[in-house]
């Protein structure tokens, strides 16, 4: 070793501990750690939002809130749970597993990891600061469709920067993402030899770099019409309050499969290992994949068959929503076929995956119904649509998420987490994310519109089972976190065997974060 080696080498014994360590993190498994732990931060401040909701819901007549704030908190549960918790969870798993899986020794671009993970806290306390301004939270839906969204008074302005801080944040994480996978590969681990879970990935990021800028756009003209005197969507001055909806839709359907993409990687990776067999039709995954990420980006106007589009226009998009399940297809049979004729045991992971696969089939369904155009005028704005992206989002998004901790906490760790309470867990989510929002589809297609906190009576004893589900499923997630919480303070040491599936995801001893940060490339001698 040479003299410069050695100098680095005690340098890195220095690394920074304690508070430092994670201000300054560069260490991919560190900033992974951080998203995941901010995530289940951000999942429960947005599912107390999601608990007042409800808790309104749970009678006919207003009971908790004024109308107002029950719209603030409609519009900051889905922010929180869509930029806050949902999406930095996916990228916790990135950092942490895709150098692991491509045998790379890190993030590309350590330090800019950092930022795009410190980006998040600020931008969160932002949003969450506008709780207490006068006039209160946006509650203009997360849509923050034009004029309402506007009339937020002191919040708007914060809305707008918060929003655009998340999009750095995501677009700088899907950056480095793909230039790690392009670049730091190990030899011989070409692209069609890469886990699903890092194919997936790659192509979110693609879907995110391309998608948040236009999001960034469609915030930045809402702000330039309120405060400098632009009329992109008001109509008094020659502006259009639709081309918001087409703008913002042309985000956010690439989003909904940012959010679900990367669950359907974390699935692939789980039930060949529990089936003890290959993934049948890796290529037709990986190809379906990218026909999905290609496909949501021309059928955004299907959440918009009620503006008064032309014929032409309502057509296209039905079919072309229609033709987006042809690959979803092909992954859920892919998976099923997989399974057949496996030697499978249903561990916790296998059954968080199990369970999302039957689910989010049933969300996946329903989205096929909302996409039939003459069918959607019946449906949009009902509870069917919330019943709808809720089974896509939490039995779906959320399921994989957890599947995804209890596959790879024992390789983080070194400890087993307890088995027995992590089926208890999932037997208690899934049961009860049925019993939430199941009824929904009832009172959707009977009528009941969406975003308004009283109903008629006809719909009381589907709203209160309603209630009582999300109850019982946002208080069996604590389970989860002290499930998690004991894993990490050490349980059982895990042993080779546990994991060993057809796919050879082999147990690697958990290793600490290297003592060097890539500032200075390591000196091999």
């Amino acid at each position: 070793m040479s003299h410069t080696a050695e100098a680095h080498h005690d340098d890195h014994h220095d690394a920074p501990t304690g508070i430092k360590r994670w201000l300054f993190a560069t260490n991919h498994k560190d900033i992974g750690t951080m998203y995941l732990v901010f995530s289940l931060v951000l999942f429960f401040i947005g599912g107390a939002m999601a608990m007042v909701i409800r808790a309104e819901l749970f009678q006919p007549g207003l009971q908790f809130v004024d109308p107002g704030f029950f719209n603030q908190m409609t519009t900051m549960h889905a922010l929180m749970m869509i930029f806050g918790a949902v999406m930095p969870a996916f990228v916790g798993l990135a950092n942490w597993m895709v150098p692991l899986m491509v045998g790379a020794p890190d993030m590309a671009l350590p330090r800019m990891n950092n930022w795009s993970f410190w980006i998040l806290p600020v931008a969160f306390s932002l949003l969450l600061s506008t709780l207490f301004m006068p006039g209160g939270s946006p509650a203009g839906g997360w849509t923050m469709y034009p004029p309402l969204v506007m009339q937020t008074g002191d919040a708007f302005p914060f809305l707008i920067f918060s929003v655009h801080l998340m999009g750095m944040s995501s677009i700088m994480g899907a950056i480095n993402i793909v230039v790690t996978i392009m670049n730091m590969r190990a030899p011989g681990m070409s692209l069609l030899k890469m886990p699903l879970f890092v194919w997936t990935w790659l192509i979110t990021a693609y879907l995110l770099i391309l998608a948040m800028p236009v999001l960034a756009g469609a915030v930045t003209m809402l702000l330039t019409d309120e405060y400098f005197g632009t009329s992109f969507f008001n109509a008094g001055g020659g502006g259009d309050p639709l081309m918001f909806q087409h703008v913002f839709w042309f985000f956010g359907h690439p989003e909904v499969y940012i959010m679900i993409l990367p669950a359907f990687g974390i699935v692939s990776q789980i039930i060949p290992t529990f089936a003890r067999k290959p993934l049948f039709g890796y290529d037709s995954m990986v190809y379906a994949t990218a026909s999905i990420a290609f496909l949501s980006f021309i059928v955004w106007a299907h959440h918009m068959f009620t503006v008064g589009m032309p014929l032409a226009g309502q057509l296209f998009f039905m079919f072309s929503t229609m033709l987006i399940a042809v690959p979803t297809g092909v992954k859920v049979f892919n998976w099923m076929t997989t399974m057949w004729k496996g030697s499978m045991t249903f561990e916790t992971p296998m059954l968080f995956a199990f369970g999302f696969l039957f689910l989010f089939t049933i969300g996946g369904f329903s989205g096929l119904m909302l996409g039939i155009t003459p069918a959607d005028f019946q449906y949009h704005d009902t509870y069917f649509v919330v019943a709808h992206f809720h089974y896509v989002l939490v039995p779906g998004a959320v399921f994989a998420i957890m599947a995804g901790v209890y596959f790879w906490l024992p390789k983080w760790t070194g400890h087993m987490y307890n088995e027995k309470l992590g089926k208890l867990h999932f037997w208690l989510s899934a049961i009860f994310v049925n019993v939430t929002f199941f009824p929904q589809h009832f009172v959707g297609l009977a009528g009941m519109p969406r975003r308004i906190p009283d109903y008629a009576t006809q719909f009381a004893d589907f709203n209160m089972i309603s209630s009582i589900g999300a109850f019982v499923f946002g208080a069996s997630q604590l389970l989860f976190v002290y499930i998690v919480w004991s894993c990490v303070r050490g349980g059982e040491k895990a042993t080779q065997q546990v994991w060993e599936g057809a796919e050879g995801l082999e147990w690697t001893v958990p290793s600490p974060a290297p003592h060097h940060t890539f500032e200075v490339a390591p000196e091999v001698k």
